[in-house]
């Protein structure tokens, strides 16, 4: 086994856990708090978020572990990997860094944010029901779609192990 396939087989692990922590909230966490009252949800999601947002290291290994373990394996494979590939890695790469790490950049994070700079004590009812409102729907559909590029990310990391 070289550098190269253990690269690889640790960018699929990494990618792969990245894809199930997104899945997770989409089929768990979100339909779990999506029945709370507004002010509920927000609290809920403020404290979840601000596990991670604390520099929570073994989310972060694994986050960024992803990328930076995903474009060293695209590194590594110019030299390894034949045209059919070099196709799957740069569909992987692209998929990963577009459809999952540029919606977090972008969408997620800033809503994530947002939320956290609520004071819930200091809202009426009416401003819980609109911070929710702003917040709720737009993050689970971007969640739902950084879910589905992860795994199909995974998917392709998979498919380009059983090519080498």
């Amino acid at each position: 086994m070289d550098i190269f396939q253990i690269t690889l087989i640790t960018a699929t692990f990494l990618c792969s856990v990245v894809g199930g922590f997104l899945m997770a909230f989409s089929i768990v966490v979100m339909p779990g708090i999506k029945n709370l009252n507004d002010g509920e949800f927000i609290r809920a999601f403020q404290a979840i978020d601000r596990v991670i947002q604390n520099g929570q290291v073994i989310f972060m290994i694994f986050w960024v572990g992803s990328i930076i373990a995903l474009i060293i394996t695209a590194i590594l494979g110019l030299g390894k990997l034949d045209s059919i590939g070099w196709a799957f890695m740069m569909l992987a790469v692209g998929t990963y860094l577009l459809g999952v790490q540029l919606p977090t950049i972008r969408i997620n994070i800033p809503l994530n944010n947002i939320l956290q700079e609520l004071n819930i004590d200091e809202m009426d009812a009416s401003e819980q029901a609109e911070a929710r409102n702003n917040f709720e729907s737009r993050w689970v559909k971007w969640n739902l779609i950084r879910t589905a590029f992860s795994n199909i990310t995974a998917l392709l990391l998979i498919i380009l192990l059983f090519l080498q």
